[in-house]
């Protein structure tokens, strides 16, 4: 699908509204646009599609993955680099911005890793410093809950596998507040943190979370992301349906969760829940945050077959929401959003 959708972006005497309920339509909160305001999602299909939010243009790079899953850009060598899931390694490709917009290209590896990876899921990016979580079964026991952060460091010449932890629980999302890593713990509830990650886990490990709590409302969690104060994590709900997803958004969050004791549960009275048949939500593996726009992008990858949703508002407004936009995209696995 060619055309993005993006009516809660308006462009009216140089602000940007998102839209809302009010009559006149204008919103109450305007902020700037960004000269460049970006979302990337990846696919099982091995691209990643650019929706360019201020122009409504859609650009298409074939990576040389048949398979992403997890994305992140980096403004400083103007890359971005992507999970494959097909060659078990990370693939970065440099100077995006300098390629033709609006149509489809083929582009090749600048940056990659060893195949070192066996399921890999997400990417948290902290400086030089990029983690991959990788679901696949370590011990070779699945009645055992276990997962591994690949840490890798960037250099000029490719990515170095620095070292591995192994974790006593099955990984999905990851994101870095600061120095700690935040990792949602798969087929449960479950939120956990290691504190100075980057730092205090320098050699192969095995290791627990500094801490873990319950969230409240959640079923089986998979995405998260963090932007100013906010944290919002997906629901996928039963893996099986197409349309019992959800989103969670946590709104002051270092407070709640720093106040919540490890074993703990932030209660639901302590966020905001986005679900129903109007969401489109069904299995939502991905997503990202931005508090500037107070918007969520979310890569859905069950309902109609794949989808990019967003929702705007979303620190203030909850309930079955339609999303404003609503994107097709096969195979939907990942997205992130960059401004300047």
């Amino acid at each position: 699908m060619k055309n993005f959708i993006k009516p809660i972006f308006m462009l009216v005497a140089g602000t940007m509204i998102f839209s809302c309920s009010d009559d006149d339509g204008m919103g109450e909160n305007p902020v700037r646009p960004s000269s460049t305001a970006h979302l990337y999602a990846t696919s099982h299909n091995g691209s990643v599609t650019r929706y360019d939010i201020n122009t409504s243009e859609t650009t298409t790079y074939q990576t040389s993955s048949d398979d992403a899953e997890g994305i992140y850009y980096d403004g400083d060598d103007d890359s971005f680099t992507i999970v494959s899931r097909s060659s078990t390694s990370l693939e970065s490709y440099i100077g995006i911005d300098k390629l033709e917009t609006g149509v489809d290209l083929n582009i090749d590896i600048d940056l990659s890793s060893s195949s070192d990876l066996q399921s890999p899921r997400d990417i948290a990016v902290n400086g030089n410093i990029y983690v991959v979580a990788d679901n696949a079964d370590v011990d070779g026991d699945d009645t055992t809950a276990d997962g591994r952060f690949f840490i890798y460091t960037k250099t000029s010449s490719g990515f170095q596998l620095r070292n591995v932890v192994t974790v006593d629980f099955k990984v999905w999302g990851i994101e870095f507040i600061g120095d700690d890593l935040y990792a949602v713990v798969d087929t449960t509830n479950k939120l956990a943190v290691f504190t100075n990650f980057s730092s205090a886990y320098m050699t192969n490990m095995n290791v627990s979370a500094t801490k873990t709590v319950e969230v409240e409302g959640i079923v089986r969690t998979h995405g998260l992301d963090y932007d100013d104060g906010t944290m919002v994590m997906t629901d996928i709900g039963d893996a099986a349906s197409d349309s019992d997803g959800a989103f969670h958004v946590i709104t002051n969050f270092d407070s709640k969760f720093n106040t919540t004791m490890d074993g703990g549960m932030i209660s639901i009275g302590d966020q905001m829940r986005v679900s129903g048949g109007n969401t489109n939500l069904g299995n939502p593996v991905n997503l990202a945050y931005d508090a500037n726009y107070d918007a969520v992008f979310i890569a859905e990858v069950a309902n109609g077959g794949g989808r990019v949703l967003a929702f705007s508002e979303v620190s203030t407004s909850s309930g079955n929401r339609s999303p404003q936009i609503n994107n097709s995209l096969s195979g939907a696995s990942a997205v992130y959003f960059y401004t300047e």
